[in-house]
């Protein structure tokens, strides 16, 4: 995970997530937002991205040198990448840029792209870098950095991954805008974190919520989230935290002194926060998450309801559930075993056939069938998943001892 280095003004934070919560009625801040699409839903560049048309200085619309010449500089800087990016990759980087045009627009006019392509982040080769004050605060990545099926298959996507910082200077009506993007290009969520603000503290103070978790407040439906603590808990430390839940299930809250975090040990605000991470490797995020993030908070829990409610606010509340893990574990154990079988029994075979065959004649033998019986009742979706999934050594025919002599 890749989290940018950004200083800024806790009073400042502060301010704007008041803003927020008067301007949209609210209590749950968005604080991060990941989503994928796939390059062929990706939207199309437009024609200036392409061919960049120089500034012209008229009457009507004044401008001093160097407002021209910075702009000029950043057009044919684009004009450049653009030029020389290779055939095979020209399509990914110009709809990556133009899903970032997109993105900017949404968080609102203080966004724009900064014109270098960027080396990419999570396994993405390249990205497409968002900047609000010369500083990043989200990027657009495209393209995989290696050659296994896994990545192969992230080659066919576009990723955003749109920072805290971003997410709390952007325009009024931004989670709106996003989550109508993102339906626009058949996105998927991959990751949402929340923010419940306590700008006076939490009643009874991080003490409180581990005596909560121990009393099984944080429990659901029966289990207890596994739990840990950072920082100093002893009388009188500052900047603790209270985990619990698991990244690896898609499900993790932290409980934090968030006023300690910007402000330093010397904080008197006793700002904290809960912050409560949704992802996607165990479940389905809806896009509704970005619209109705008070629903989806309090569905997290009877706990983070009863958290909301303490600033006055009922939510009935709407879970994510989890996708159920038999189902996963059998659809990549079936795909393993078909395409072991293959490689083993049937890999000679097909060697002969496609080396010998007519194109036309093979294509005949391995299209328009239908699935293996053991996979007919997953989707195409999901044994497309499970494929980009395998092991690279699923790939390697046994080698059989024929008893040689060492």
């Amino acid at each position: 995970m890749t989290r940018p280095v950004l200083v800024m003004d806790g009073n400042e934070v502060k301010l704007r997530l008041q803003a927020e919560r008067r301007h949209s009625g609210g209590l749950v801040h968005v604080d991060w937002l990941r989503f994928t699409c796939e390059l062929r839903y990706a939207p199309v560049p437009q024609m200036e991205v392409l061919f960049p048309s120089p500034v012209a200085d008229t009457l009507e619309n004044p401008r001093s040198i160097a407002e021209v010449e910075h702009a000029n500089y950043r057009r044919a800087k684009m004009f450049r990448i653009l030029r020389d990016m290779p055939d095979v990759d020209f399509a990914a980087s110009a709809q990556a840029h133009a899903l970032a045009q997109k993105v900017c627009k949404c968080l609102g006019p203080e966004f724009s792209i900064e014109p270098e392509l960027k080396k990419g982040h999570d396994f993405y080769r390249f990205r497409w870098s968002i900047i609000r004050n010369d500083a990043e605060v989200a990027w657009v990545g495209f393209l995989a950095s290696g050659d296994s099926p896994r990545q192969q298959a992230q080659a066919k996507t576009i990723h955003a991954n749109i920072y805290g910082s971003a997410c709390t200077f952007a325009r009024g009506d931004w989670r709106h805008r996003m989550a109508n993007l993102i339906e626009e290009v058949e996105g998927k969520l991959t990751r949402i974190d929340y923010a419940l603000d306590f700008f006076d503290g939490i009643r009874g103070g991080l003490e409180r919520i581990r005596d909560d978790w121990h009393a099984g407040l944080m429990d659901v439906n029966g289990r207890r989230p596994k739990a840990n603590t950072v920082g100093p808990w002893v009388d009188g430390g500052r900047g603790r935290s209270f985990y619990f839940g698991s990244k690896e299930a898609g499900k993790q809250t932290n409980v934090y002194e968030k006023g300690v975090q910007l402000f330093g040990e010397l904080d008197a605000t006793n700002w904290e926060r809960v912050e409560l991470r949704y992802g996607n490797k165990l479940r389905d995020l809806p896009v509704d998450m970005l619209r109705r993030p008070e629903d989806f908070f309090a569905g997290a829990s009877d706990w983070h309801q009863k958290m909301l409610a303490e600033h006055g606010e009922y939510n009935e509340g709407e879970g994510v559930k989890v996708r159920p893990k038999q189902a996963i574990e059998s659809v990549r154990a079936e795909v393993t075993r078909a395409v072991r079988w293959l490689t083993n029994t049937a890999g000679a075979s097909v060697a002969l056939a496609f080396e010998f065959l007519g194109a036309d004649e093979f294509m005949e033998i391995v299209t328009g069938r239908k699935k293996p019986g053991r996979l007919s009742k997953f989707s195409n979706e999901e044994i497309r998943a499970a494929c980009a999934a395998l092991n690279p050594q699923v790939f390697q025919p046994k080698v059989r001892s024929i008893g040689l002599p060492a």
